[in-house]
C-alpha cells in the first residue's frame, strides 16, 4: 500500500473514531424509554412518604424546569416538569422539604452548537496534520514560513569546485577570474573609486556549463554561495515571491561578501506588460522586487549576483541595464580543444580500452556541450558493463554516439523487404550527395535499420569542423543532399513515398530562410521578410503586422520554388553520374544493413578503378 493510500485511511479511522466519541458524549445523558419516571410516580412517592427532599431547578423564561429526588432509602431520582410552581404546591402540601436553585441562564447555543463547533475544529486540525505529514513535514510550520527564502546556502568550506575543474570554457574563466578578485580584494578597486559588479549574467545554450561556472566562482574566491531556481520565487500566493526575494537578500547581506546564483532566471524576469497577462500578476510584483533588491542595496557591499538563461531575448530591459547586471557572459557551445578537454574530465573513473581516441571523439562531435558529451561517454560505459566488459571501446563510443544522435535501433522490426530496398535506395540517395558534394559530408554511418525514432532507416554525415556561419553555397548543398532520398526513389520505383516528408520540411525551412531572414534572393535584395512568430507567452506582444505586401510574399514563394527546383534538378544530375554507386550501396545495405564511413567510400574507389 502506497504512503497516500495509507494516509487516507488513517485519515478516515480517525475521523471515525472522533464522531463516535463525540455522539457518545453528546447522547450520554439521553434516557431511555424504560427509565422514564412519570410525574404520577412522583405524586404516589408524595403521598407514600418515600421522599425526603427535593432540589428544584427552574429555567429562565418560562415556569418548566427539572427537579432532583432525594429518597428515604439515600437514592436520587430525577424528573422534567412543565409548571414549577405546582410542584412547590405539591410539596407544601405534604410537607417535605424542598430547595429552589437560581434561574439557570446557561446559553442554548452554547450547549446545542459547541459540541459540533469541537468536533469541526479537531476534524480541521486533523486535516491540516494529515497534509503536512503526506507532503513530508510541517503545514503548520511551512504557512508560518510561506514567504522565506527557499535559496540554499553552500557553505564555502564544502564547495570544492575550482576553476580547474571547469573544462573547454577558458575566456569565460577568464572574465569571471575579475569577479573572484573582487570578492576576495574589494579594498584596492574602492580605493581608485571603482564600483563593484553587481550582477553577472550567464547566457548560452543548455547544458555548456553556466551553474558549473557560477559554482567555480564561488569556489574560488571562498564565499558562501547561495543557489535558487527563479521558479522558486513565484507561487499562486500574491506578494510571496516579493517576500522571497527580500528574505533572499536579508539572508546575503547577514553573510556577506557571497554569491547570489539564481538558475533559470527568464521565469522570473520576463518582459513586464506583455503577453495575454495584463500587468499586476505575482511574477511582475516579484521582478519589481528583484529590481530594487539589485538597485538597493549600499556601494560595495559584497553582493554579487549571477544568474543564468538561454532566453535572454526575452528578459525585462530593466534588469538587463549596468546597475543590474552589469556583466553578461556568453557561455557557447566549445570547439575541438574545448571537447577533447571536456572529454578528459568525463572520463575520469572510466576505464578505456587502447582504442578509444578521445581527440577523434572530440573531432565527429561538433556541436555538442558538456552534457552531451558526459551523456555520451555514460550511455557508452553503460554499453560496456552490459557485456561484462570492465572497460570501454571505441566500438562502445560508436554505438553510444548513434544512440545519443539518431535513437535506440529497432532491430527485432519485421520490416517487408520491398520496403527495407526502398529504404536502401532512399539512405543511399543521402549518402552519395553528402560525399559528393564538398561543403556537408563526410558520410559517418548509413544505416537502414528502423530507429526509435520512427524512421526507417538514417543516414548520418559529419562535418568535421565548427563553423561559425552557413554560406549559400553550403545552404544549396544542404538543399540538394536533403532531396537524394526522394529522387532516388523516383528513378529506380518510378513513384514516391511518405518517407521523405522531414526531408522536404527541411528544404523548404532552409530555402525560406535564404529568402526572407539572410537576403540570399537577387531579385527581393537584401532586406529582412521574416515574419516575427515569437510567442505571446514568453513575453513578446500579442499582435503581429506583416511588414511587407501581399506582391512581396507571393514573389517570396517564387524566389523560395525556384531555389528548391534548380536544387532538384542539379541534385538528380548528380545522382544519375553515380547511378551504379547507388545500385552497390543499395545492395550493400540490404546485405549488412549498416556501413560505416570506410565501406561507403570504397565504394567510390572500386568506381574510379572501374574507370
Amino acid at each position: 500500500m502506497s504512503r497516500n493510500y495509507r494516509n487516507v485511511l488513517v485519515f478516515f479511522v480517525v475521523l471515525l473514531l472522533i464522531y463516535s466519541f463525540a455522539s457518545y458524549y453528546m447522547q450520554r445523558g439521553m434516557v431511555t424509554d424504560e427509565d422514564v419516571y412519570t410525574y404520577d410516580q412522583f405524586e404516589d412517592d408524595l403521598e407514600a412518604g418515600n421522599i425526603t427532599s427535593i432540589e428544584i431547578t427552574q429555567n429562565e423564561e418560562v415556569p418548566t424546569g427539572s427537579i432532583r429526588i432525594l429518597f428515604g432509602d439515600d437514592t436520587e431520582g430525577s424528573l422534567y416538569v412543565t409548571d414549577v410552581n405546582e410542584v412547590i404546591s405539591d410539596v407544601q402540601d405534604y410537607e417535605v422539604s424542598y430547595v429552589v436553585s437560581n434561574i439557570n441562564r446557561t446559553s442554548g447555543v452554547l450547549t446545542g452548537v459547541l459540541p459540533y463547533v469541537v468536533l469541526l475544529v479537531v476534524m480541521m486540525v486533523f486535516m491540516f496534520m494529515m497534509m503536512g505529514w503526506a507532503s513530508g513535514g510541517s503545514s503548520c510550520g511551512r504557512m508560518m514560513n510561506f514567504g522565506k527564502s527557499r535559496a540554499k546556502m553552500q557553505d564555502p568550506n564544502v564547495q570544492n569546485v575550482r576553476f580547474d575543474q571547469v573544462a573547454g570554457l577558458h575566456e569565460e574563466k577568464e572574465e569571471l577570474k575579475e569577479i573572484v578578485d573582487f570578492l576576495k580584494s574589494p579594498g584596492k578597486f574602492i580605493d581608485v573609486g571603482a564600483r563593484i559588479p553587481k550582477g553577472v549574467l550567464l547566457v548560452g545554450p543548455p547544458g555548456t556549463g553556466k551553474t558549473l561556472l557560477a559554482k567555480a566562482v564561488a569556489g574560488e574566491a571562498d564565499v558562501p554561495f547561495f543557489s535558487i531556481s527563479g521558479s522558486d520565487f513565484v507561487e499562486m500566493f500574491v506578494g510571496v515571491g516579493a517576500s522571497r526575494v527580500r528574505d533572499l537578500f536579508e539572508d546575503a547581506k547577514k553573510n556577506s561578501p557571497c554569491i547570489i546564483f539564481i538558475d533559470e532566471i527568464d521565469a522570473v524576469a520576463r518582459r513586464r506588460g506583455t503577453g495575454l497577462g495584463g500587468g499586476h500578476d505575482e511574477r511582475e510584483q516579484t521582478l519589481n522586487q528583484l529590481l530594487v533588491e539589485m538597485d538597493g542595496f549600499g556601494v560595495n557591499e559584497g553582493i554579487i549576483v549571477m544568474a543564468a538563461t538561454n532566453r535572454v531575448d526575452i528578459l525585462d530591459p530593466a534588469i538587463l541595464r549596468p546597475g543590474r547586471f552589469d556583466r553578461k557572459v556568453a557561455v557557447g557551445r566549445p570547439d575541438v580543444k574545448g571537447r577533447e578537454e571536456i572529454l578528459k574530465v568525463h572520463v575520469q573513473g572510466k576505464p578505456l580500452g587502447q582504442d578509444v581516441d578521445l581527440h577523434q571523439i572530440a573531432r565527429t562531435t561538433p556541436g555538442f556541450v558538456g552534457a552531451d558529451l558526459e551523456n555520451l561517454m555514460n550511455e557508452a560505459a553503460i554499453l560496456a558493463a552490459r557485456e561484462n566488459r570492465r572497460f570501454i571501446k571505441m566500438e562502445d563510443v560508436k554505438k553510444a554516439f548513434i544512440k545519443v544522435g539518431i535513437g535506440t535501433e529497432k532491430k527485432s522490426r519485421v520490416v517487408p523487404d520491398y520496403e527495407r530496398k526502398i529504404t536502401a535506395y532512399h539512405e543511399s540517395g543521402h549518402a552519395i550527395l553528402f560525399h559528393v558534394l564538398p561543403d556537408v559530408g563526410p558520410v559517418y554511418t548509413v544505416s537502414i535499420i528502423p530507429t526509435g525514432v520512427g524512421a526507417a532507416g538514417y543516414t548520418m554525415p559529419l562535418p568535421e569542423q565548427d563553423n561559425v556561419f552557413n554560406t549559400k553555397s553550403k545552404m544549396l548543398q544542404d538543399i540538394k543532399a536533403g532531396m537524394g532520398g526522394r529522387i532516388a526513389e523516383e528513378l529506380i520505383f518510378d513513384d514516391i513515398t511518405t518517407g521523405a516528408s522531414q526531408d522536404i520540411k527541411s528544404v523548404t525551412s532552409t530555402a525560406r530562410a535564404m529568402v526572407t531572414q539572410y537576403g540570399m534572393s537577387e531579385n527581393l535584395g537584401f532586406l529582412n521578410y521574416e515574419e516575427n512568430s515569437d510567442e505571446v507567452f514568453l513575453g513578446r506582444d500579442l499582435g503581429h503586422a506583416r511588414t511587407f505586401s501581399e506582391d512581396v510574399a507571393r514573389q517570396i514563394d517564387r524566389e523560395v520554388k525556384q531555389i528548391v527546383d534548380e536544387c532538384y534538378a542539379d541534385a538528380k544530375k548528380i545522382l544519375l553520374e553515380y547511378v551504379d554507386v547507388l545500385h552497390a550501396c543499395a545492395n550493400l545495405l540490404l546485405e549488412k544493413e549498416r556501413i560505416n564511413r570506410d565501406e561507403f567510400e570504397a565504394l567510390f574507389e572500386h568506381r574510379a578503378i572501374e574507370a
